[in-house]
């Protein structure tokens, strides 16, 4: 007991993963991705329509509101961090192509802090193509599929 310096059930035990749980994930993900587009598009059509809406009963006072719609971009982190750190483990484009995201340590989901930063680094990396080509290219080069974000911040997406 003294020349061990942890206990026994501090060490590294890795989550066990079927290989097959990673198939087809990097196509999945492109098709959740471009869903996941659809509806945050529609949630933006709304908040328009509102603004305009708004603008016409304040007799255009309420179309100064635009100005704020950039602000939206944010909506694309927040809505990650929701529904990955929620109890689904997926945004609804996953869950339609039959995805969820895991911590591979222990097999849980991710927290919303995590699928924060992971939305995060997907849109500093999409916003240059050499990063996003980076990205993609380690996704199709390892045998799990995870992308570099994914691996910066400890997650894997896995067929559900």
């Amino acid at each position: 007991m003294v020349n061990q310096p942890y206990p026994p059930t501090m060490g590294y035990r890795p989550y066990p993963l079927d290989t097959r749980a990673t198939e087809g994930v990097i196509a999945r993900r492109f098709w959740a991705y471009l869903i996941d587009l659809l509806v945050i598009a529609l949630w933006v059509s709304l908040v328009c329509i509102g603004i305009l809406l708004l603008g016409f009963v304040t007799f255009g006072l309420g179309w100064g509101l635009f100005a704020f719609l950039p602000l939206t971009a944010l909506v694309f982190i927040v809505y990650n961090a929701v529904t990955i750190g929620g109890a689904s483990q997926a945004t609804v484009g996953m869950r339609t192509m039959g995805l969820k995201v895991i911590d591979p340590q222990t097999g849980r989901g991710a927290s919303m802090l995590s699928a924060a930063v992971h939305a995060l680094f997907f849109y500093v990396a999409i916003s240059t193509f050499l990063l996003w080509a980076c990205d993609v290219v380690v996704g199709f080069v390892r045998d799990d599929r995870r992308f570099i974000r994914d691996l910066l911040t400890g997650m894997m997406i896995v067929r559900a």
